[in-house]
């Protein structure tokens, strides 16, 4: 099991310098850089579903602990999969509003013999929907940036937290049922910050969709 954890914990900080890149890409080769991440990701995944199945075999003396390292890394990989698809569907805004705005600009107006025919108010009702979704994407943008900023600080509180229960376990020698309600209680808060962040993804979707 040691060296495929290892393996995965590489890959996975490695993810993370590769996310950097998505900044400083061109818009030729930004596509490929995002599926060279996804792909990364992917394949940490496979690899995670592997892990949870040796670490089911470890002794049971160091059973919980291995969950635990596993647990981390799919906590980790997950952060990332939110992160690398909140900057794609900021990208598709963007490139959104960049061709509705080339619409606009290239629209002809119609002439007539004696007077000219402008369609100003359609014109100016569409500029108006286009200053709505950009506002909106920069709220969106900033709620999401503080999402992230939260979910970072609850990963070290629960990091911090799994070491110190690890710690004071090993020292008074906890029974395996203490150990296995602790694992439990680790799982529901697992899955109730997905469902968060789920639900979030949601929202700013449905927003977006009301706002376009």
């Amino acid at each position: 099991m040691e060296p495929l954890y290892q393996q995965t914990h590489k890959q996975v900080h490695e993810i993370q310098s590769h996310m950097g890149r998505l900044e400083t890409a061109d818009k030729q080769s930004l596509h490929l850089v995002e599926n060279e991440i996804q792909a990364s990701i992917d394949q940490v995944f496979s690899h995670l579903e592997r892990l949870e199945i040796l670490s089911s075999k470890e002794p049971p003396n160091k059973r919980q602990n291995a969950k635990l390292r596993v647990d981390q890394l799919k906590y980790d990989v997950q952060h990332l999969q939110t992160a690398l698809r909140n900057f794609q569907h900021q990208r598709y805004a963007k490139e959104q509003q960049e061709r509705q705005r080339e619409e606009l600009l290239s629209r002809t107006f119609t002439t007539n013999d004696s007077d000219t025919t402008i369609p100003m108010d359609e014109s100016l009702q569409f500029n108006s929907s286009l200053q709505k979704i950009h506002h909106g994407m920069d709220d969106l943008i900033g709620g999401g940036h503080s999402i992230l900023e939260g979910l970072r600080a609850q990963r070290l509180t629960m990091k911090g937290t799994q070491k110190k229960l690890l710690d004071i376990a090993n020292m008074l020698g906890l029974s395996n049922t203490v150990m296995r309600l602790i694992e439990k209680r680790a799982f529901q808060d697992k899955y109730f910050m997905i469902g968060g962040m789920l639900l979030t993804c949601v929202v700013m979707f449905l927003v977006v969709q009301y706002l376009t």
